[in-house]
């Protein structure tokens, strides 16, 4: 397996979607846990916090997304026990046309940074997840 030395990752794609639209959808947590391979299936854990598990392992996790709409920005407080989370992942949100069309459009991009104890196998992973997790949040915004 060929290990990603990079120690920041970005994944974007394009959205048939206006950004406020894509920007709340992002914030959900229950929304979360129809597209985050690693925390599938979320549910309220109360106090903004949802728990869902991995579809790698079945490990549960929770997360707490928090919303900064002024700057067009999600970011995801991650961890293993709810008073135990950390911001990890942030997702960014802006207007975009999209090529030959009228519809509102925007760029969602995940962002990661890697943890000094993730080894390769975990970041690449990581960066593998994000790749395909913003083609599902694409797929589930133009239903």
């Amino acid at each position: 397996m060929d290990a990603i030395p990079a120690s920041i990752h970005c994944a974007s794609v394009l959205c048939a979607a206006p950004a406020d639209r894509a920007l709340a959808f992002l914030a959900d947590g229950l929304e979360l846990g129809r597209w985050a391979l690693g925390c599938w299936q979320t549910r309220d854990a109360g106090d903004g916090v949802v728990q869902g598990h991995s579809l790698f392992d079945g490990s549960e996790g929770f997360v707490r997304p928090v919303l900064d709409a002024a700057r067009g920005r999600v970011t995801y407080h991650v961890g293993s026990a709810p008073d135990a989370l950390a911001p990890r992942i942030h997702a960014t949100v802006e207007s975009a046309p999209l090529p030959d069309t009228t519809t509102p459009g925007c760029r969602i991009s995940l962002h990661a940074a890697r943890t000094p104890d993730m080894d390769d196998a975990r970041w690449l992973r990581l960066v593998r997840c994000h790749e395909v997790e913003v083609l599902l949040i694409q797929s589930l915004l133009a239903r």
